[in-house]
């Protein structure tokens, strides 16, 4: 009788899981497709190929990229730091870190407004010198940078913690110096756990919407992002152009979770 109630709540917490993923994830994915596409392929091609669609890809593959590569190595040294080495501080530390998780990314914008904008503390200094951060790609790259901090330190952070310091001990030993104990011994054991990070790093950088919305003044051709480009067509009623450039995101996302899925599978198949 026992077993016949285990099965039957198995079932019923089965059946409800995957009730949620399909009204909360799939049905909203088949609905940015299907809006896309209800004008055809072409319509929907030819709205990404509009000279603002262009420049918003193009934005936000530029600062993907700057963002991932610079996220990546300051990651993979925030976590070597944190792991290796015992300070004082290194709570709080870590509480620094992992404050843009919890901190809204609207506030993260204005922060950076406070900072860089005409009426903010380096604000006059930067016009006397006629530089602009706020309102302008650096901007968004500061507010990007913010945001996607943490996801590399704190996917590396639990592997480089299970190696412990013997293996780099016996390294530096053997006369290897900083940067080939680095590449050669630490981070091929945590090579997963690093393309993990960083695949989330991208994916959050891609779409990215509330620290951006805030710092990049929303000028199309020059300070949209893909998610402003999107809110700027559906805003403007140009549906079919606004769920295009959605389908596409959506498309760059679920490729990125499909490739950490992938990395995770191939990890966890590796014999220990």
């Amino acid at each position: 009788m026992t077993t016949v109630r285990f099965s039957i709540s198995r079932f019923i917490l089965c059946g409800c899981s995957y009730a949620i993923v399909l009204l909360m994830l799939l049905l909203p994915l088949v609905l940015i497709f299907t809006e896309a596409l209800r004008q055809g392929m072409h319509a929907a091609v030819s709205t990404l190929l509009e000279p603002d669609a262009l420049a918003a890809i193009r934005l936000t593959a530029f600062v993907t990229v700057i963002v991932t590569i610079t996220n990546t190595l300051g990651g993979i040294a925030a976590a070597w730091c944190l792991t290796k080495y015992s300070f004082a501080g290194k709570r709080f530390l870590i509480m620094l870190i992992e404050l843009p998780i919890s901190v809204s990314p609207v506030i993260a914008g204005l922060i950076w407004l406070l900072l860089f904008g005409q009426e903010g503390w380096w604000g006059n200094w930067l016009t006397t010198h006629n530089m602009q951060i706020a309102f302008a790609v650096p901007g968004i790259v500061l507010a990007t940078l913010f945001v996607t901090f943490p996801y590399v330190t704190r996917t590396l952070m639990p592997y480089m913690e299970q190696q412990g310091r013997d293996a780099e001990e016996a390294a530096f030993l053997l006369g290897a110096n900083f940067w080939q104990t680095l590449w050669q011994v630490t981070l091929p054991d945590a090579r997963w756990a690093l393309l993990s990070g960083i695949l989330l790093t991208t994916a959050r950088a891609i779409g990215e919407f509330g620290a951006v919305s805030v710092v990049s003044g929303h000028i199309p051709g020059v300070t949209e992002t893909m998610p402003l480009h999107i809110e700027t067509l559906y805003n403007g009623y140009q549906t079919v152009a606004a769920f295009s450039m959605a389908a596409l995101l959506a498309l760059c996302a679920m490729s990125t979770v499909l490739l950490r899925t992938l990395f995770e599978h191939s990890f966890r198949k590796q014999p220990s």
